[in-house]
């Protein structure tokens, strides 16, 4: 049964009306904090900033703004400037104070409501300023509007005094500093990548405005905040990035296919104004030598991650139209099949932007676009201008044709040998791989597998686990890199077969987590350089094909030990050479390696004590490890350290498995040198 957040104070059970707590203000904002920014963690921590930066963002927008800076500055306060109109600071009618306040301390306060001062807009529905206000332990707005300076301070959604005008100006905006609240967000940590990324992806949405970010954390010297309107103008040396794109989505393009190589020359790129309110669709795409797809959508510049009614538009007409050109151009013949949305989106990066008067998200966090007309918004759009792209542009379209074609062949085979492999499975009553050691129990949520490397390591592995709940396949050798690889030629691959069939959850279309026969799989590789290899193929494959498991939290990372040190009857494992020095500085073992005599005087006696010897053993592979000591190890729940894997950025983690794992070699050659001298070579290993 359901429990109610109420606090009954009646014995008797009786529910009147003195039970109901009513929060005033933005009291609701800090006792459920996670309604309105998703989560208290590092996302929600980061949402802070985009919610203010959004306002400035839809002042540029609406062709009041060109120009937003955003400033990290040291004791975890951000600064965000914007040259637009100013927020408003004249005495609001309904709540008798002034138009400031009532839009930093109301929920549902703004001008983003109705007709009034902005008919395209995204930010929270108008809470977004209140919001960071009331998760903020100091925040301070400064305007400069009509000639004049106004300021006021706030403390956890309550203003500290009223507005006060602070002198003259000639400049027009906007100076939002806040301070994240420490009783609110365990971690207060900014991600200058992150930020970066963000910011980077909405000047590209909004053409012809400029974006600075500046990084003065670490900036010892005292800013000035008041002193210039933007700290870009203090000429200090402080790091920061400028972005400012014409293009719109084509840049953004050309951006995301930075490192691939494109099929055909010329970027489909469209733009429509749809009525008088400022509706729009605006459409860019290019197919690129790979099987992966990169599909990004927006509604009012906020990323869609979830797709919605725009998202389907674009696909639903992206097939259709296809198919139509390979027909009437008589590349896909009567007895050909048609084109499945899978074949189309092959290879393809695309973004959807879609900018709507009354915007409707499903959800608090705005993941999903609910709108339905968006569907047929974009369907109309995209449909018309890219039937004329492939007309106009026939050697792009038959580059175009000729990928989808691959990709439906690729499908065929792909699906003969996907069911190849199930159907061998079932004629064989679901007869599970030679190799695996599988465990006892059926409960998936108390099963774990351990993908381990060699057969050495998973004959210890499979004497030293607990039967009951650990199964254990090894793995020969380094699979297949999936990134180069289709389906068909992916399940080619008896390793990559084995794992397949070990999962029970199928591959491909017909995935099921729900059938997942292990709630935890663990990879387990050597700590040498072939064993970072083998992780990074199994992560990538689980990536390209198994991404459910890794949304689900169901994949993890073994750490095995480096060394084991020994000392006397006493063994301690560590897992980096780190660990060993400051492990050995401890115990004074840093020249210690022999027995030695310590001579001790006490009055006319003396002792003699024998120091144990300390023995440094190196790990070079899991299979070097006696059973007890891998289950010790990196086996025992109660002792092993496992890291989880998470996606925290999708298209990060797309363009890093490109880079590093893809058929072009230049961008894996920049991205070695930039970062050679991370690098940690172990002579010993």
């Amino acid at each position: 049964m359901a429990k109610n957040n109420i606090k009954n104070n009646n014995s008797n059970g009786d529910y009147k009306a003195a039970d109901i707590t009513v929060l005033k203000g933005l009291e609701p904002v800090r006792k459920r904090p996670g309604m309105y920014i998703g989560t208290t963690g590092l996302d929600g921590l980061h949402h802070l900033i985009w919610e203010i930066f959004d306002n400035a963002r839809d002042e540029a927008m609406g062709g009041f703004a060109d120009t937003a800076e955003v400033t990290l500055l040291p004791n975890n306060r951000i600064r965000v400037a914007d040259n637009g109109r100013g927020i408003p600071v004249d005495i609001h009618k309904q709540t008798k104070v002034s138009a400031l306040e009532t839009i930093m301390t109301t929920l549902h306060a703004g001008g983003k409501f109705g007709d009034g001062a902005y008919k395209i807009a995204g930010g929270l529905h108008g809470v977004g300023a209140s919001v960071v206000n009331a998760l903020s332990v100091y925040a301070r707005v400064e305007i400069h509007k009509d000639g004049n300076k106004y300021v006021q301070e706030y403390s956890r959604g309550k203003q500290k005094a009223k507005v006060k005008k602070i002198g003259p100006t000639k400049l027009t905006g906007s100076i939002v500093i806040f301070e994240p609240d420490p009783e609110i967000f365990s971690e207060i940590k900014f991600d200058w990548n992150k930020i970066l990324k963000h910011l980077r992806q909405q000047a590209y949405l909004v053409k012809g405005m400029k974006v600075v970010v500046i990084d003065a954390r670490e900036y010892k010297e005292k800013i000035d905040e008041e002193q210039a309107f933007y700290i870009k103008d203090l000429k200090l040396e402080i790091p920061s990035s400028s972005f400012y794109f014409e293009g719109g989505l084509l840049s953004l393009i050309k951006f995301y296919n930075q490192h691939q190589k494109p099929i055909h020359k010329n970027i489909f790129y469209t733009e429509k104004i749809l009525n008088e309110a400022g509706e729009s669709v605006e459409v860019s795409l290019q197919y690129v030598d790979d099987i992966s797809s990169r599909v990004i959508s927006f509604a009012n510049n906020i990323p869609t991650g979830e797709g919605g009614m725009h998202l389907t538009g674009f696909k639903s007409t992206l097939t259709r139209t296809l198919n139509n050109y390979a027909r009437k151009n008589n590349l896909l013949k009567e007895k050909d099949e048609n084109f499945a949305g899978d074949d189309v989106l092959e290879g393809i990066t695309a973004v959807i932007s879609v900018k709507l008067t009354d915007v409707q998200f499903e959800g608090q966090t705005k993941a999903k676009l609910g709108n339905v007309e968006a569907r047929g918004m974009v369907e109309t759009v995209f449909g018309e201008d890219f039937s004329i792209f492939l007309e106009e542009k026939p050697d792009d379209a038959r580059a175009i044709i000729n990928k989808v074609m691959l990709a439906l062949r690729a499908r065929k085979a792909a699906r003969a040998a996907k069911d190849s492999v199930l159907r061998k499975g079932a004629l064989e009553g679901m007869t599970l791989p030679g190799k695996l050691a599988d465990c006892q129990t059926r409960n998936a949520a108390e099963s774990e597998l351990f993908v381990v490397e060699g057969d050495s390591a998973g004959g210890s592995a499979k004497q030293g686990r607990d039967r009951r709940t650990q199964a254990i396949l090894p793995l020969r050798g380094k699979i297949l890199n999936v990134e180069k690889a289709r389906l068909d030629k992916m399940l080619g691959s008896q390793e990559i077969k084995n794992l397949v069939i070990a999962l029970g959850a199928a591959i491909g279309d017909t995935f099921n987590i729900e059938k997942l026969r292990y709630h935890k799989i663990i990879i387990a590789t050597d700590a040498d350089v072939d064993g970072d290899h083998i992780k990074t193929l199994l992560l990538t494959l689980f990536y390209r094909y198994f991404k459910p498991v890794i949304e689900g939290g169901y994949l993890y990372i073994a750490q095995a030990p480096l060394y084991k040190i020994s000392r006397g009857k006493e063994a301690v494992y560590v897992y980096s050479d780190d660990e060993k020095e400051k492990y050995l500085k401890q115990i004074g073992g840093n020249e210690i390696l022999e027995d030695e005599q310590e001579k001790t005087e006490e009055g006319d006696k003396i002792e003699q004590k024998k120091i144990p010897k300390i023995s440094i053993q190196r790990y070079k592979g899991l299979g070097e490890m006696n059973p007890d000591e891998l289950y010790e190890t990196t086996m025992d729940a109660e002792k092993r350290i496992l890291k989880k894997v998470f996606i925290e950025d999708a298209q990060r983690a797309d363009e890093t498995f490109d880079v590093l794992m893809g058929s072009q070699v230049a961008p894996r050659k920049s991205f070695i040198q930039s970062n050679a001298k991370m690098a940690r070579v172990d002579l010993n290993a």
